[in-house]
């Protein structure tokens, strides 16, 4: 099959010495979801491992429960020499089966330090450990705590935002169904190629040559979140939100993806509904990138400019 399909040179260069750097482990069978957590878990430490730790942003310790009694333990960033009246609740990335919000800490960091923006960092239960809603559930009870404590932590309650990148951004856009269904005001959802359509596990043979997060991975992560099969109808779009059909009132969305990340089609095909039921959208489709795209080159010309959007989209909360 003949493609254009093409790497942007500056983030070629940076897979290059990534990998050079951190040669990829042996990828597990299909459905392997313990020896892909490991991997996965391995990955994003290094692939994090570009951030430096920042004096001016401080974090504190909270603990708040989910639906069903669970403790869920949640990391308050404040920027020391700032004062917000904005807040976002960030749910790390993983693919649902990894990932936490400890190995996120400076990811997080960064945001604040750049932003000036307080984050709350959601812990949430990994798959398969639990199943279904539950993740969007945990997130949206680490939401909810922010609601409840936004007098004494100085925040704006109608001035909160939902974010996540990968897996975290699926959480995240479930979690906004939530907050829509049960009244709860969300200023913003921020989705980072997000992680939206369980179907999405037959390969696209022109993107094969450049994806980082590969189709036998989406089936395992889908596979650990639902147990059952990928297409089932009963699915609740909590769980997968490419199954939602009424996006009426959901909360203002910035949505971006690279041109070679399988969460491509995904992600454009949530930014037309949503734009469809009327729910403002700003919309970014990177040319030439992968998944995790800023990570592997940081300093390349477009990963900077997306880093500058979501620092905008962040502050304009």
């Amino acid at each position: 099959m003949t493609t254009n399909y093409a790497f942007d040179p500056e983030i070629e260069a940076g897979l290059n010495d990534f990998l050079a750097k951190y040669p990829p482990n042996t990828q597990p069978e299909k459905g392997d979801w313990k020896t892909t957590r490991e991997n996965v878990d391995t990955l994003m430490k290094n692939l994090l491992g570009i951030f430096s730790s920042l004096e001016d942003v401080s974090v504190q310790q909270f603990t708040t429960h989910s639906w069903d009694g669970a403790a869920i333990h949640l990391h308050w960033y404040t920027p020391e020499n700032k004062k917000s009246k904005s807040a976002v609740v960030y749910v790390h990335g993983g693919g649902r089966i990894a990932g936490s919000i400890d190995l996120y800490k400076p990811l997080i960091e960064n945001y604040v330090h750049l932003s000036g923006v307080s984050f709350l960092a959601a812990g949430y239960r990994l798959a398969p450990e639990v199943k279904g809603t539950a993740q969007a559930e945990d997130a949206f009870a680490g939401l909810l705590w922010l609601k409840e404590h936004s007098e004494e932590l100085g925040i704006d309650p109608d001035r909160i935002a939902i974010m996540g990148d990968s897996g975290g951004g699926g959480i995240a856009a479930g979690a906004a169904i939530l907050a829509r269904d049960q009244n709860i005001a969300l200023a913003r959802q921020i989705l980072i190629y997000p992680m939206l359509d369980s179907r999405n596990i037959n390969p696209d043979e022109r993107l094969l040559p450049f994806v980082l997060v590969d189709y036998n991975l989406n089936y395992t992560d889908w596979k650990a979140t639902l147990g059952g099969k990928a297409d089932n109808a009963s699915i609740s779009p909590v769980a997968v939100p490419a199954y939602l059909t009424d996006f009426e009132n959901l909360a203002p969305a910035y949505l971006e993806v690279g041109f070679l990340d399988i969460f491509r089609d995904e992600t454009l095909t949530y930014a037309h509904k949503l734009s469809k039921a009327g729910v403002p959208v700003e919309f970014h489709l990177h040319p030439g990138t992968p998944h995790a795209f800023e990570f592997i080159a940081p300093g390349s010309s477009i990963a900077q400019r997306a880093i500058l959007d979501r620092i905008r989209a962040i502050q304009s909360i």
